[in-house]
């Protein structure tokens, strides 16, 4: 047997990590601005977070959820103080695909409604539901076409107001900042109008941070910059620095009911070991506002090269789009300059590093972006 053959691969294995840096096989080091997919957020290796994991596993991996687990109330007490949310209830589960299907789920439970509207460019995973509200209709499978979605245009107000005017909606899903889309913001006003007609026509917002949340945008969550209250955010991602966890975020005015929702391996030991850690070092290292001001940083130097075409982004998830298609400069940064970066189709780049990039390491991007652009 071998692995299936999902994705295209660089030929490279990295075999360590520390801070924002990653080791190869062969020893080479790597400046981490791709922090794995937006997962990596208190750096490689963090001593508090390889401890409390250690400690954790030495007493006990894993037990169902039919008996008390006190790390998950640890967990949603510190999850709500460092996010503002300290109302809301929390589900834990292991992904964000997940953490978007049983948002679905939990808001069709609650109006009784069928239909989804989403946004264009959109990504929230390829599980069931979560394909059908993504953008994509390549990896769409038929099995997945079922299910009534309307996709809208990002920042469109009158389309908004049209489609939750028929009052059919079941729940409004969208990014705090579209990842796979091209790292494109949502307007403010747009944010709030949307808020505003979900209220008004009782249809559930659903909020994705998966990738934008847990501080990768100078705020715990990219729409707090707009000074709403969703009711439903999903999480995942820079949630445990690496270990499989994702969260659901739910509103007061939802009623939990036993069998409704539920999980397996959802909020286990380890998991809630290695959230709560990064909870811990996040307040203890200051990350999210060093994302803030590392991140504005970039975003000023990025705006200085007269090759790329277009800087977008909060904190540090910014996408670089450029006139030309990125293949070949992300494959010599990454194999002549030793950098990692992400892309969103053929023409941006995304840099999703973790929270703990220093201004030194951000000066070491950018000579070393510089070198791959005149090697062009």
């Amino acid at each position: 047997m071998k692995p299936f053959d999902v994705y295209p691969l660089f030929d490279v294995e990295i075999v360590k990590g520390r801070g924002c840096r990653t080791y190869d096989t062969q020893g080479n080091e790597y400046l981490d601005l791709y922090g794995g997919h937006a997962v990596i957020s208190v750096g490689h290796s963090h001593p508090l977070y390889v401890q409390r994991i250690t400690e954790q596993l030495n007493n006990l991996g894993f037990y169902s959820n039919s008996v008390h687990n006190s790390l998950q109330v640890t967990l949603a007490d510190k999850l709500g103080t460092a996010s503002g949310y300290e109302d809301y209830s929390l589900f834990l589960i292991n992904s964000g695909a997940e953490a978007n299907e049983n948002a679905l789920k939990l808001a069709s439970f609650y109006n009784g409604r069928k239909r989804i509207v989403a946004f264009g460019k959109s990504f929230h995973g390829r599980t069931s539901a979560a394909v059908r509200v993504t953008d994509n209709p390549k990896i769409i499978a038929p099995v997945n076409a079922g299910l009534d979605v309307t996709f809208l245009p990002l920042n469109d107000l009158e389309s908004i107001t049209k489609e939750l005017g028929k009052e059919d909606v079941c729940a409004v899903i969208i990014e705090g900042i579209q990842g796979i889309g091209g790292i494109r913001l949502p307007d403010a006003r747009f944010l709030q109008h949307l808020s505003k007609e979900c209220k008004r026509t009782n249809t559930v917002l659903i909020l994705d941070e998966i990738q934008s949340g847990y501080g990768r945008s100078g705020k715990f969550f990219a729409h707090q910059y707009a000074n709403i209250r969703p009711d439903i955010i999903t999480i995942a991602k820079g949630m445990g620095n690496g270990f499989p966890i994702g969260g659901v975020l739910i509103a007061p005015h939802f009623q939990a009911v036993h069998g409704q929702l539920g999980t397996t391996f959802g909020g286990n030991h380890l998991a809630c070991a290695a959230a709560i850690a990064v909870l811990d070092i996040f307040e203890n290292e200051h990350l999210i506002e060093n994302a803030k001001q590392v991140g504005a940083f970039l975003l000023k130097e990025l705006n200085s090269f007269s090759q790329i075409k277009e800087i977008r982004g909060l904190g540090l998830m910014i996408g670089i789009e450029m006139e030309n298609p990125v293949a070949e400069l992300r494959r010599r940064l990454l194999f002549e300059q030793k950098v990692f970066t992400g892309s969103s189709g053929t023409h941006v780049i995304r840099l999703l590093p973790p929270l703990c990039l220093t201004h030194q390491d951000a000066l070491l991007f950018l000579e070393r972006f510089e070198k791959a652009l005149r090697e062009e």
